[in-house]
């Protein structure tokens, strides 16, 4: 499988380790994981600029971002504040940032930004993800302007979920990718 697009991987709260379909993917086709300074600890205003630079780095036009967890967050705030039409996104296990259930220690990233995308998005959800119920994690993707791909019992669709090598998750980047 080959892609024409400029592929940004971004990962949520803690980055991805070796086995996560992000990280693998990474490797397998050589795209860019963006790199965050606090991984642990994040400021959105911090992870939003860093998305930025990397974006500007290329041309927008043909960069899609892959987000996971935080990430999907992070990417969808900063389609709020720059406003940067990109070939597009997949949006990978939303998490929500508002819940009693999320993780203490982000900074910044509540309330999750519920506008319009102005790119092609792909939101994946799962029916049993402990971070999102799946009715937050469709008023995300309906707020955005997503389409929306339910994959069932999946969990948070990463490592600890069975999802290391995930080929549906290169077949939904692969349909952003050809523009459809």
């Amino acid at each position: 499988m080959t892609f024409n697009s400029d592929i940004l991987i971004h990962p949520g709260l803690g980055n991805s380790g070796p086995q996560h379909w992000q990280s693998i993917w990474e490797k397998q086709f050589n795209f860019t994981g963006i790199e965050q300074q606090d991984w642990e600890t994040p400021v959105c205003s911090d992870w939003v600029k860093t998305i930025n630079d990397y974006v500007k780095r290329l041309e927008p036009a043909n960069v899609i971002l892959v987000g996971h967890s935080l990430g999907c967050a992070a990417i969808a705030r900063w389609a709020t504040e720059y406003n940067i039409k990109i070939k597009g996104a997949l949006l990978v296990a939303p998490s929500d940032t508002e819940a009693d259930s999320y993780p203490t220690g982000t900074i910044g990233f509540t309330p999750v930004p519920l506008g319009k995308l102005p790119f092609k998005s792909t939101t994946v959800v799962s029916n049993n993800d402990f971070y999102v119920s799946p009715e937050r994690a469709s008023l995300f993707a309906d707020s955005w302007g997503s389409e929306v791909v339910n994959i069932g019992d999946a969990g948070h669709i990463n490592v600890s979920a069975g999802y290391g090598e995930w080929n549906k998750g290169l077949e939904l980047l692969k349909k952003l990718d050809a523009g459809y």
